[in-house]
């Protein structure tokens, strides 16, 4: 019989929360000893929530010394026996030594005028857990992480010496706090105490019948010859809840017990396994329907519980109970990890340990001899097994040692110059012998080339790493598959690289095909899936589909606060590429909002001194310029790029990226002696290392700029035209329009109109379209009034809306 019973006004609350008791009208039934009464101290009864073979249940209203809806357990008349008030005692006993959050409290105690025992406990109007979750069509994720608090609610009571023993979805009902689901176990009727025992206590009532519900008792538990039931029980019970609230299922089918034989429902329990979680689900034809309650299809679903959670059921299932997990904090435990994507406790049995359950089965048909032979060929082929897999990483590990041990040999002790050898040396030399080194294990060979990959990325080295990454891909197609995780991974890395070049419509074209295959195979919730889609989306960016790359990542975003968490770097990641887009579509307030937001994560979460923190700094730096704040950026670039000099170096590709920014700031100050004394310093660092071409070519036009506000045009000139050539040879597109425009900006500040005029009528011929910053330059603002320069400015306009409504 339940404590606490669903509220009478929500659909399917008119019947017990539990299958066996019953419900009736508000009048006190005979048998009950007072005549007819309305109310037992200061609880007036309402009406009767449920009655079992002890007592009844009402709900009542407390008026003193507040006033409150209750539960009230009164012991049925007539049942005042040692027994019945034992176990009455024990069930309110139980519920007065227990505080926790997931299980119903206990206010008062007493009797009636006739010496009925009652107790008084909180009313729970909630729905029982699967009920709920089907309701609200929470996922599995979302259940798993109400489970857990199911789980911490048992615990608590196990620490208290109590077992349940009845555990089931209608006992765990849940009630909204604040919003948030929360449970509430109930009906501690049948719990047995740790640490003590009364005189009658047994598995069987009075009358033979089994204590518990048939579908959710643990195998010893519905064993009547088995009396030490301890805490595992419960878990195996908990277990059942987990199975149905992922499949909607049970393990077993307990209506059929109604119809076997007593000792035929013992030996299924103690000898046949239930299907897994994600078996269940391909094999139902209701599965359709118990998907599309967890916001999922049958496929979707099946594939999430294969694997972790499928071994997590099973082993809170194990029919041998010192195979079961020992607590339900355990349980939780492994819960929490799967949910944290970190490596679980449960595994499958073995193959040893299914044989030795099939001859414990099948011992008296299985001959002596047969048993024996069979086993020693299943330990032999275990054997073997074991021995070759232990080999094969036995040579993998000495293949990585020797490879390893190679990337600091130096060849001609003259290369080392009395000195250590630097990492770039390692990472080059090293990146040379990998083809050689590691051949005999391709799969291998292709992860350290992904390592390599992203350690010249780190140093800023894209086309270094964009060759091995390339080498790596064509390794895992051929040894792993097109469609494997890690070769997908790998393909949406180099597509990223190639939007790092420049190469925007191939790296669309890539970024598109993983992603694409990603959402097909790991889902479209997966870590690597949503990667991808932030790559795709800033590829879409740079082509100028800003309303694609925006609606993108804002449905990246949104997914991964919600799988990842908001703090996590992914998530931080995909927040800047939102902001960076918003920029480009001109709405800088809107960016400031989204870059700040990000940096005060990023602060808290991975330091001031993180690449990630300054690299936003940078950008909320831009931004600012944008809006006219300069001296608020000036602040924020000069902290980054000291920040970055001093962390990755003065000459990491981040902390020219930084001399960049702070440059272009400098120049909008009208401070040109200084910029162009630290654009003289980047482009010379730039000038021993591969540049992509677009930073350069805005480069040289920012220190051609500088030097003609300070009338050094003829050298200008020659950094303007470098420029220009630069960009000719580029395939980036709209870099050789920006070009020409700055050309023009030097001309006008040189006071050749004409040059100026002309300059800026290639630059729009070549595809430039900012009008909008053509009529507030103050570069050109020596141009404005020319019939000419109007002229241009509509063509630049009219490009621009021929463009965008093209897109």
């Amino acid at each position: 019989m339940s404590d606490a019973f669903p509220n009478p006004e929500l659909p399917n609350s008119e019947g017990n929360s539990d299958p066996e008791a019953t419900l009736d009208s508000a009048v006190a039934p005979a048998g009950f000893g007072a005549a007819e009464f309305g109310s037992i101290g200061p609880y007036r009864l309402i009406r009767r929530l449920g009655e079992g073979g002890m007592g009844q249940v009402w709900l009542a209203e407390q008026s003193a010394p507040v006033k409150r809806e209750v539960a009230l357990k009164i012991i049925r008349a007539g049942q005042y026996d040692h027994s019945a008030l034992a176990r009455f005692d024990m069930e309110r006993q139980a519920l007065a030594i227990m505080d926790h959050p997931a299980i119903a409290k206990v206010f008062d105690a007493g009797s009636t005028s006739e010496g009925q025992p009652y107790f008084v406990m909180e009313y729970v109007p909630g729905l029982p857990i699967t009920q709920y979750c089907d309701r609200k069509r929470l996922t599995a994720r979302e259940r798993l992480e109400l489970f857990i608090k199911v789980c911490e609610g048992v615990q608590h009571a196990h620490q208290k010496a109590i077992i349940h023993r009845d555990l089931k979805p209608s006992n765990i009902l849940v009630v909204e706090v604040d919003g948030q689901a929360m449970p509430r176990i109930i009906d501690f009727g049948i719990a047995k105490a740790i640490a003590q025992r009364t005189e009658d206590e047994t598995l069987m009532t009075r009358v033979g019948g089994m204590v518990g519900t048939p579908g959710y008792m643990s195998p010893e538990q519905a064993d009547p010859s088995v009396q030490d039931i301890d805490t595992r029980t419960d878990v195996y019970s908990l277990g059942v809840v987990l199975y149905v609230l992922l499949t909607g299922f049970l393990p077993f089918d307990a209506k059929q017990w109604q119809t076997r034989p007593f000792h035929e429902v013992l030996r299924q329990l103690h000898e046949e396994d239930p299907p897994s979680p994600s078996t269940r689900i391909i094999g139902e034809p209701t599965a359709t329907a118990v998907a599309e309650s967890r916001k999922s299809d049958p496929r979707q679903l099946a594939s999430l519980l294969r694997g972790d959670l499928d071994w997590i059921t099973l082993k809170a299932l194990e029919k041998d109970r010192a195979r079961r997990y020992g607590t339900p904090s355990e349980l939780a435990a492994d819960i929490h990890h799967y949910l944290r994507n970190e490596p679980v406790t449960a595994h499958k049995a073995s193959v040893a340990y299914r044989a030795q359950k099939y001859v414990q089965r099948h011992k008296f048909g299985v001959a002596g001899a047969a048993a024996l032979a069979l086993l020693l060929i299943a330990f032999a082929i275990m054997q073997a097994i074991q021995l070759r897999r232990i080999t094969r990483e036995r040579d993998r590990a000495d293949r990585v040692t020797e490879f390893m041990t190679g990337m600091f040999k130096v060849a001609d002790p003259s290369e080392a110059r009395g000195n250590t050898v630097t990492a770039r040396e390692i990472l080059d030399k090293s990146s040379k012998d990998i083809d050689q080194s590691l051949s005999n294990d391709p799969e291998l060979q292709a992860k350290m080339m992904y390592t390599m990959a992203d350690t010249y990325t780190g140093l800023g080295l894209t086309s270094r790493a964009k060759s091995l990454l390339e080498g790596a891909v064509e390794i895992q197609r051929r040894a792993l598959g097109p469609e494997n995780p890690e070769t997908l991974r790998s393909l949406s890395f180099l597509a990223s690289l190639l939007e790092v070049e420049g190469l925007y419509a191939e790296a669309e074209k890539m970024a598109r095909e993983t992603l694409e295959v990603q959402r097909r195979v790991l889902g479209p919730e997966h870590p690597d899936t949503l990667h991808s889609m932030r790559h795709l989306a800033d590829a879409l960016r740079y082509e100028g589909h800003y309303v694609e790359a925006e609606k993108l990542l804002r449905e990246t975003i949104d997914v991964q606060r919600r799988v990842l968490g908001p703090e996590n770097i992914g998530t931080l990641n995909s927040m800047t590429s939102l902001a960076t887009t918003l920029i480009f579509e001109n709405r800088y307030a809107d960016a400031e909002k989204e870059y700040r937001a990000t940096l005060d994560i990023q602060r808290r979460v991975l330091g001031a001194e993180h690449p990630d923190t300054l690299y936003s700094m940078n950008a909320l730096a831009s931004d600012l310029v944008n809006e006219g704040r300069f001296a608020e950026a000036d602040e924020l670039e000069r902290k980054a790029l000291d920040i970055k000099r001093r962390i990755l170096g003065p000459e990491h590709p981040q902390t020219v990226y930084a001399m960049e920014s702070l440059s272009a700031t400098l120049l909008e100050e009208e401070r040109y002696e200084e910029a162009e004394k630290l654009l003289r310093e980047t482009l010379e660092i730039e000038s021993r290392f591969p540049i992509d071409a677009g930073s350069a070519v805005n480069d040289l036009g920012n220190e051609a700029t500088a030097l003609s506000h300070l009338g050094r045009f003829a050298e200008a000139e020659k950094l303007f035209r470098d420029a220009i050539l630069k960009a000719e040879g580029s395939k980036q597109p709209g870099i050789l329009g920006d070009a020409w425009y700055n050309f023009a900006g030097g001309a006008a500040v040189a006071g050749r109109r004409d040059e100026a005029l002309q300059y800026l009528g290639r630059a729009v011929d070549q595809g430039y379209e900012s009008f909008q910053w053509m009529e507030v330059d103050n570069d050109i603002k020596s141009l404005r009034g020319d019939s000419r320069f109007e002229a241009l400015v509509a063509k630049a306009r009219d490009r621009a809306a021929a463009h965008e409504k093209a897109k």
